[in-house]
């Protein structure tokens, strides 16, 4: 990969977007990970108007901690960036308090709700602002294993590093500065009051499900552990597949209409 064109190339794709469409600039949702963090640096490479929303629901002071640091940095280098704090802990109390009951004991559910929720928070104020949202996937999250949530983080205007694979916008960070405490910190969803990571929940490495998202071999010379890998990916990306295809629209016969 040649780093500084693949930025310049992002820079130059992302400015020319929001022109043509007339808008101001952009919006990102800092979560303290590598993905937001590049993400919104090559939306502040542009110079046009950028504001990071933190959004915390029972978050994790250490990722609040690296969000507020690169929000630093940011402005620091930007002028054109500035920042919001959102806190969304009691509009997600109050929502799930709401819920029929059993439904707020359900993990991924309410996990899922935070994301929702901070979808909801970033598009208010980006159309208030005539700002685009700015997603933060990357391309085996997006395109592989469907690590993200529908309508929640997956809820975006644009996305300008999903071609970019997780080693690759790790190698896209270094060249751009981003701040080491990201950079070294362990990538995580934010979505759980535990300290879990990605890696942890997807019980592989990015770099493992890199290599089975490329893999096209007829399997008769993997390891214990590449099957291993192959079958975690395989049950990940046909689970998740309903997000990453269009929604299914039941088409009307010409006859019966």
């Amino acid at each position: 990969m040649i780093t500084d064109q693949v930025i310049n190339h992002i820079t130059e794709w992302l400015k020319s977007y929001a022109v043509n469409a007339n808008v101001n600039g952009f919006i990102i949702g800092i979560s303290g990970g590598i993905d937001s963090a590049v993400t919104s640096t090559l939306c502040a490479k542009t110079g046009l108007k950028v504001i990071c929303l933190e959004m915390g629901i029972h978050q994790n002071e250490a990722e609040v901690n690296r969000g507020i640091e690169h929000i630093n940095w940011l402005e620091s280098n930007f002028p054109n960036v500035s920042h919001s704090s959102i806190n969304l802990t009691n509009t997600f109390e109050t929502i799930k308090n709401a819920l029929p009951s059993g439904v707020d004991n359900h993990g991924l559910s309410m996990a899922n709700t935070r994301a929702r929720l901070r979808m909801t928070a970033l598009y208010a104020v980006g159309q208030a602002e005539g700002l685009l949202v700015a997603g933060t996937g990357n391309k085996v999250e997006d395109f592989g294993v469907g690590f993200y949530t529908k309508y929640g983080d997956g809820g975006v205007d644009l996305s300008p590093i999903a071609d970019l694979l997780k080693t690759e916008v790790y190698t896209i960070a270094k060249a751009l500065d981003i701040v080491i405490s990201i950079q070294t910190a362990a990538p995580t969803d934010g979505l759980w009051k535990d300290e879990r990571t990605d890696e942890g929940q997807l019980g592989a490495t990015y770099p493992e499900l890199e290599w089975a998202m490329a893999y096209k071999g007829d399997g008769s010379d993997l390891s214990v552990r590449q099957e291993e890998v192959l079958q975690i990916y395989e049950q990940f990306h046909t689970a998740n597949k309903h997000k990453m295809v269009p929604i299914p629209v039941c088409v009307i016969p010409e006859k019966f209409k």
